[in-house]
């Protein structure tokens, strides 16, 4: 290999999921951020249809065919180029040049749940984030929760709906929900993020399109007991010693904290550092850790709670492996109030994947022969 100064990042950006808009948005902040004294930026887009971009300017070519987005995201994707220099574009037709780590800033399915950390894994590249097994798992908010419990953390209360189940036999299930669950109540799909295809059923008559929009997402949905809760997120940092951030809150102005409230409405508040007794604070931090250990995570995770406001007890709601990363979003703020400013989490992200990337290294993979990490894999 030609000796390089900077290491070679490479940033993959869209795919496939309806988070599409957001990965973009998230793409350029973070490719705005990477110090360009150590890093070289080579930019990756995914088509929604699945064809990868790396001739000339990929996220310009997928921002302009996205079209507009919600004001929140608009302001972000500004402040993100503001302080972006130029790009270094792909290689064209002769393929992108030899990466010595990936950045995977994709969201939800197709990106977050394990298949592009299976692509990386056979390519024998480092990246950013959890390995298949966590973002798998991560990824699947009904696996996810299953293992939660096993682990002794207190998931949020609710059951799983098949889409097979729900058509076959939609008023079996309406009764099982009205009787195990109650109004009111969330339908989500188990398999996105920001929101995309969640609703607040108060009643069963609003359960049905509830269901009719989740199971339109996913084959799988949960419904789960809408808690009166105030919600609480904690960004966690690591890989065998995983660290977690100081607390934020989520007091958004419409009724929950859906797609239009988390990029649309400019009056949601974000409180950092989250208002709440010292002992609840230290707890949520615990369980933080213990979630990201119960599902074998690595890199980063964002943990989302509900603490009651009755009676302060605190619920695991659900974790993000590859959370929102524009400009506004909780993971980097978190951090940046706990010390750690965007361009040096952004190291140390890269310090985490190649340190699980030479761990796995001394695995042996066959009878007495250990990996070999490949030529260009640098520390």
């Amino acid at each position: 290999m030609t000796k390089r100064n900077k290491m070679r990042i490479g940033v993959i950006f869209g795919g496939r999921s309806g988070e599409h808009e957001v990965s973009l948005v998230s793409a350029q902040s973070v490719m705005a951020a990477l110090d360009r004294a150590k890093y070289e930026v080579v930019p990756i887009g995914i088509t929604k249809e699945g064809r990868w971009l790396t001739a000339g300017d990929p996220l310009k070519q997928l921002t302009e065919a996205a079209g507009p987005v919600p004001p929140q995201l608009e302001s972000a994707r500004a402040l993100a180029a503001a302080g972006s220099r130029e790009l270094i574009p792909g290689a064209g037709q002769a393929g992108i040049p030899q990466l010595d780590v990936i950045i995977p800033v994709l969201h939800g399915p197709y990106g977050e749940d394990g298949t592009i950390q299976g692509l990386l894994e056979l390519a024998d590249l480092p990246y950013v984030g959890c390995g298949v097994l966590g973002s798998a798992a991560g990824m699947d908010k009904a696996i996810a929760k299953a293992l939660f419990r096993d682990a002794g953390l207190p998931a949020t209360p609710g059951i799983v709906v098949l889409r097979r189940e729900w058509e076959a036999q939609p008023a079996e299930v309406a009764a099982q929900v009205a009787r195990e669950v109650g109004y009111p109540c969330f339908v989500k799909p188990a398999n996105l993020g920001s929101s995309v295809g969640i609703s607040k059923a108060h009643d069963a008559a609003e359960f049905g399109a509830a269901m009719d929009l989740a199971t339109a997402h996913d084959r799988k949905v949960l419904v789960e007991e809408a808690i009166p809760a105030r919600e609480i997120e904690c960004s966690v940092l690591g890989n065998d010693e995983p660290i977690a951030s100081v607390l934020g809150e989520i007091v958004p102005k419409r009724e929950f904290y859906d797609y239009q409230a988390k990029y649309g409405d400019e009056g949601t508040d974000l409180i950092i550092p989250a208002d709440l007794p010292a002992e609840t604070t230290r707890r949520v931090r615990e369980m933080a850790v213990r979630a990201f250990r119960a599902l074998e995570l690595a890199g980063l995770a964002r943990v989302d709670f509900f603490v009651r406001k009755d009676n302060g007890q605190v619920y695991l709601n659900e974790v993000n492996t590859m959370p929102g990363f524009t400009s506004i979003s909780m993971y980097p703020k978190l951090w940046a109030a706990s010390g750690l400013p965007y361009p040096e989490l952004l190291d140390r992200l890269v310090e985490l994947a190649l340190e699980r990337y030479h761990d796995k290294q001394r695995t042996l993979q066959s009878l007495g022969t250990a990996n070999t990490p490949r030529e260009g894999s640098r520390r």
